[in-house]
């Protein structure tokens, strides 16, 4: 049984996570496993919570909400 974690930033728009729920099980899907033995977690972090290339995600990406 296929369990994928996601992060994703905090504030993904709750159509897109369902949409990407149900394109992950596809995946699965696809290669032969059932989708009820499919289970996605999405984990939404803060942008200040997350670094990239030394710096908070939060001032990397300003202009990103």
């Amino acid at each position: 049984m296929p369990i994928v974690h996601v992060n994703v930033w905090k504030g993904f728009e709750q159509e897109k996570v369902k949409t990407l729920i149900q394109g992950i099980t596809k995946v699965f899907v696809d290669l032969g496993i059932p989708a009820h033995a499919v289970e996605v977690i999405v984990h939404e972090i803060p942008k200040s919570h997350w670094g990239i290339g030394g710096e908070p995600a939060s001032e990397k990406f300003k202009e990103i909400t």
